[in-house]
């Protein structure tokens, strides 16, 4: 390994405590995002940490730009050892107030960058030997009411991980998915739905967390280390994903529950 990371939606967030703790390990980070900003900030912050880069703007709906960012990485470190494929947005509405753009969107960026980063990527993994990571949510286990948009696009992300985790295993590719629960974090910045309170009740949820992105970012190295391929960062996440596997009908029971107390608060008929 030759220490070389590349990060989606590095310039906030998750993103961002991703780069800075392997930065505190030397490693070299080629920081990608549509918030040119934020992307100088985080190099700044992963140079005063112990690790350098560059940055590049990439949008990752857009393959080429995706393509041009892994020759970047050609260019600059003579490969890539990591991707870190990060970069989503927030959505939520019943699915009768959804439009098909909001999921066209949802989809797009949340599934689609993901299999086009792993897309673009992959030849320089290969030779390298390195791994792929990839940020779903818990919403991909627990499929949570009022989201449905944007828990088919995560559930997409870890089906993916597992089709390459088989595929690739063969190859010496190693592969990460990431789930992590609501958490303390920008992601109402990117939010769009139909539904303005439903925006409020997700801010209340992040803002309770008590887990924040460096305390994910921290978990994260450490699983990765260990090798585990499932990484579930919320000690509650996994209780309720043993909860899921054991008595289903009861988890589903508890989210029908849910359902009608967030459509009291928003006042929807979705």
């Amino acid at each position: 390994m030759h220490n070389r990371m590349m990060i989606t939606g590095a310039g906030s967030g998750l993103g961002r405590e991703i780069a800075l703790r392997w930065a505190r390990e030397g490693w070299r980070l080629a920081l990608a995002d549509v918030n040119d900003a934020g992307l100088r900030e985080t190099l700044e912050r992963v140079r005063a940490a112990g690790g350098d880069g560059f940055t590049q703007r990439c949008d990752v709906r857009d393959y080429s730009q995706l393509t041009a960012l892994a020759q970047a990485c050609e260019e600059k470190f003579a490969g890539i050892d990591v991707i870190v494929n990060n970069a989503g947005v927030a959505s939520g509405g019943f699915f009768a107030e959804l439009s098909l753009e909001d999921w066209d969107w949802q989809i797009a960026v949340n599934l689609m960058g993901v299999v086009k980063g792993c897309k673009a990527f992959l030849p320089l993994l290969e030779r390298s030997k390195g791994r792929i990571v990839n940020i779903a949510s818990m919403a991909a286990l627990m499929q949570g009411p009022g989201m449905s948009n944007y828990n088919v696009a995560k559930a997409g992300v870890l089906a993916l991980s597992e089709s390459l985790l088989v595929e690739l295993r063969q190859l010496e590719v190693a592969v990460h998915v990431v789930c992590p629960s609501f958490f303390q974090t920008n992601l109402l910045d990117s939010f769009r739905g139909p539904n303005p309170a439903m925006k409020a009740q997700v801010g209340k949820l992040l803002q309770g967390s008590p887990i924040s992105a460096a305390d994910i970012a921290e978990y994260m190295h450490e699983r990765i280390s260990a090798g585990e391929f499932l990484i579930l960062p919320h000690e509650a996440g996994r209780e309720a994903w043993r909860l899921k596997c054991q008595a289903p009908e009861r988890l589903y029971d508890e989210m029908a529950e849910m359902a009608v107390k967030m459509r009291a608060k928003a006042g929807s008929r979705g």
